[in-house]
């Protein structure tokens, strides 16, 4: 963990950085800055026989690079490859449930900061309207005034998934859409407060994420007609 604070720290060491050079040139006020995490945090356990094109062999200079979750080494270095593991996951991801692979809130749920002094005129605050990451690219398009093509080239493209986020930006409502989730069998589906989710190879569980963001009280068996509804 603390190899992890110390590379949280020159992350936001360099985005402080860009803001300032935004700021030297004069463009500081109309440029829209999106900052979110990926998924929820990694459980898995690096092991020695781990093998992938993302675990590289050896360093820039040659030097081997150690693959496992070993206690005797330091990681953090460029010659070593490991994660946190669970203990670590569950406190990065806390109060939430589950990991990084499966749908429930610690694998899904993401911290997103917006920066737009222009627009955002309330800094600081703080909206619980819900987005997904689909709402990343028409939020672009509006921000620059584009409209995404029908046709390109001669090719028909498929339609911009997703809606602009920037009404949540200006302080808003925003319609809320339906949001659909599947990785590896685990799959969800929100509408409004409700969400169904099952986590591969369980059953439908059902959640009001209003009365209850942790996931801890399962409604279907009280609410099986929206279990159906949901699940179909």
């Amino acid at each position: 963990m603390e190899a992890y604070a110390a590379q949280v720290d020159m992350m936001d060491q360099g985005i402080g950085r860009i803001v300032e050079k935004l700021r030297q040139v004069g463009v500081e006020r109309n440029t829209l800055v999106m900052f979110l995490s990926d998924n929820g945090a990694c459980a898995e356990e690096v092991a020695s026989s781990w093998k992938g094109l993302h675990i590289p062999k050896t360093t820039r200079r040659g030097r081997s690079v150690e693959v496992g979750n070993n206690p005797s080494v330091m990681p953090a270095g460029e010659d070593t490859y490991q994660s946190y593991g669970l203990a670590w996951a569950n406190a990065s991801n806390t109060p939430f449930r589950l990991y990084k692979h499966r749908v429930h809130e610690g694998g899904i749920a993401t911290p997103m900061i917006v920066r737009w002094p222009k627009v955002i005129t309330k800094g600081g605050s703080l909206t619980h309207q819900v987005g997904h990451v689909i709402d990343i690219m028409p939020t672009c398009l509006q921000a620059a005034k584009l409209v995404y093509p029908r046709i390109h080239q001669g090719l028909t493209l498929l339609p911009s998934e997703g809606n602009s986020l920037i009404p949540i930006f200006r302080g808003q409502p925003r319609p809320q859409a339906v949001y659909y989730w599947e990785h590896e069998g685990n799959r969800a589906v929100r509408d409004g407060k409700w969400k169904l989710v099952s986590r591969h190879p369980g059953k439908w569980e059902l959640y009001d994420l209003q009365a209850d963001r942790t996931e801890l009280k399962d409604l279907s068996g009280k609410f099986p007609v929206i279990v159906q509804d949901l699940a179909s």
